[in-house]
């Protein structure tokens, strides 16, 4: 019987952290079937989902991964998750859109595109952010990219209002694109 696993492992960024992580989990016999990587400043990040058919693999899996952790310094996270988790049905029908916004830096912008986002049952399913000094003035500069599943039952008029009206509160820009 197949077994869902999810994931995840922080460390100080150098090269081999996901050949080390992908190679526990095919010591178990594991696949990995999603994942989603990135590099935080001098960190390297990893989220993944994992399947194996191999009775008897959380000792295995869990000595390997210690072993990560006190070798290569990795901070790792990982749970068993059932096959409806793994593979999720019968979800709203939704559409696809960008979201770009770009402003001067300060506290707030985040949580509260995100809260007015999560308000309405909008599923963030992608978002990097970067903060850097503006080259002329040396000003903090932010800017957010996000892929979103807005459900079909709301209208993108409305959200494009919310959506405008918040980023003049802001005072940032932003940017609503269907995909």
């Amino acid at each position: 019987m197949k077994t869902y696993y999810i994931l995840s492992a922080i460390g100080k960024d150098r090269p081999g952290i996901v050949a080390d992580v992908s190679e526990v989990i095919y010591e178990c016999g594991g696949n990995i079937e999603d994942s989603s990587m990135s590099i935080l400043r001098n960190h390297f990040a990893l989220l993944l989902l994992f399947s194996t058919e191999r009775e008897e693999v959380n000792q295995k899996l869990s000595s390997g991964l210690k072993r990560l952790e006190w070798e290569k310094h990795l901070t790792v996270f990982y749970s068993p998750i059932t096959l409806e988790q793994a593979h999720p049905k019968g979800r709203e029908q939704f559409d696809l859109f960008k979201i770009t916004t770009s402003g001067v830096d300060h506290a707030g912008i985040v949580f509260r595109v995100c809260r007015l986002l999560a308000d309405r049952r909008i599923n963030i399913v992608d978002m990097k952010t970067h903060r850097a000094l503006s080259a002329e003035s040396g000003t903090p500069f932010f800017e957010m990219d996000m892929e979103v599943e807005v459900p079909q039952s709301i209208s993108e008029e409305s959200l494009r209002e919310d959506l405008h009206d918040l980023a003049n509160e802001l005072v940032i820009d932003l940017v609503l694109k269907k995909k």
